[in-house]
């Protein structure tokens, strides 16, 4: 039988974005413990920037992963459900057992869907025979499998075309592979292809200036404005498509890193809440949305032009809570994001680029030295300390 409740502010998502949200409400207001809700169905939490790491060889995915009871604040109630539909001029969206749920705030936090159909026989393939994938807990570790048994051939690792978890990711687990097929003496057996359905290595030219010198060093092709859009496990080949001339190309391969497309959440596409491109539909420095004054979007969900990340989340957590809160208190919406975001670029075992950057794709660096360069320090800051600053600082509203 369908039950009705009502929270002050109910947050969709219990990812890093609707748990910093939360734990940074429960904070900043007395008033609002036990009036917040989030709705998730999924029962574990995973840090998944470790998991390029864990592709890797450089780390166990096992310390990816908490239960996701464990996360959630004092004072704030967890409803482990769906949602599947949005009625916003009511004021309330629906769950996929039945529940109807009102709210005077509403924080949309739902992540994306990582869309391994969206390549024609990717998903059948991954884990198996050489096709392996960072993107999910259960495949992760099929990337490692696949590059510690790799014995020489040709390596390829794709970048899709369409938004991304972390822009750089695509290319990190390929740095991380070259080092390892030195390591063991393949390498010179070897050609690694990078297909990437961008035009360039990277978005913001400080960084991919340095990126180019690593390209170069170690040896690896580039394929600009291709698009993955087949997986043929028995023939060991990949059809891409020339983003321009819709030309299809076949490359065959040895080992296939696939980054899979990835979009907006289907119960989001299809709601009065997406723009066009099925995102949340929200102002890029308020992050209110554009047309519904108590609904906010934040995190992979929303329709942000920065590249979606972790530390994108934690710049913008502040904000939707600041201004939620002058919205509580009838005061003008006074907090600003400035598309800041940040992508640790792995560039080998022990080599990392920092890159910090904002919507004008300007630098906005942490640390007094250039980030742009390599540096041992900075894999130490992701590999060691960025996970601690997320487990106890981040989720907890602290930071």
């Amino acid at each position: 039988m369908a039950s009705r409740v009502h929270y002050a502010v109910v947050i969709v998502g219990a990812g890093t974005a609707g748990i910093s949200v939360a734990a940074r409400l429960v904070r900043a207001s007395k008033k609002l413990k036990g009036q917040i809700a989030v709705i998730d169905p999924e029962t574990k939490h995973y840090y998944q920037p470790l998991w390029t790491l864990v592709g890797g060889g450089a780390a166990k995915k096992e310390e990816s992963e908490r239960e996701l009871a464990s996360l959630i604040p004092d004072g704030v109630e967890w409803i482990c459900d769906a949602v599947t539909a949005f009625q916003p001029e009511q004021n309330t969206l629906l769950t996929r057992q039945g529940t109807s749920v009102s709210y005077d705030y509403l924080v949309v936090a739902a992540g994306l869907q990582i869309d391994w159909d969206g390549i024609k026989g990717l998903k059948a393939a991954v884990g198996k025979n050489g096709v392996c994938s960072n993107y999910s807990f259960q495949t992760v570790d099929s990337t490692w499998e696949t590059i510690r048994r790799f014995q020489g051939g040709r390596a390829i690792f794709t970048h899709p075309n369409t938004p991304v978890k972390c822009g750089g990711a695509p290319q990190k687990i390929m740095y991380l592979a070259d080092d390892y097929f030195r390591q063991t003496k393949v390498r010179n057996r070897t050609e690694i292809v990078f297909a990437s359905a961008k035009s360039v290595i990277f978005d913001v030219a400080k960084y991919a200036h340095t990126l180019e010198k690593v390209i170069q060093r170690k040896n690896i092709q580039t394929k600009y404005k291709r698009n993955l859009i087949e997986v043929r496990p028995d023939e060991k080949a990949a059809v891409f498509e020339h983003l321009d001339t819709k030309e299809q190309e076949v490359l065959t391969y040895d080992m296939l890193h696939v980054t899979p497309p990835m979009k907006a959440p289907e119960f989001i596409k299809g709601s009065a809440l997406a723009d066009a491109g099925g995102w949340v539909d929200v102002d890029p420095y308020t992050l209110q949305h554009k047309k519904l004054a108590n609904v906010f979007g934040i995190g992979d969900c929303a329709n942000l032009p920065t590249s979606k990340t972790g530390a994108a989340i934690r710049k913008q957590a502040p904000v939707v809570v600041q201004n939620l809160l002058a919205m509580l208190d009838g005061a003008p919406l006074a907090a600003q994001y400035d598309g800041y975001t940040s992508c640790p670029l792995v560039t080998g075992y022990n080599k990392l680029v920092l890159a910090e950057f904002d919507y004008g794709q300007m630098p906005q660096e942490t640390f007094p030295f250039d980030q742009s360069e390599e540096r041992f320090s900075m894999y130490l800051l992701k590999r060691e300390l960025l996970p601690i600053l997320y487990w106890n600082g981040m989720l907890k509203g602290l930071m």
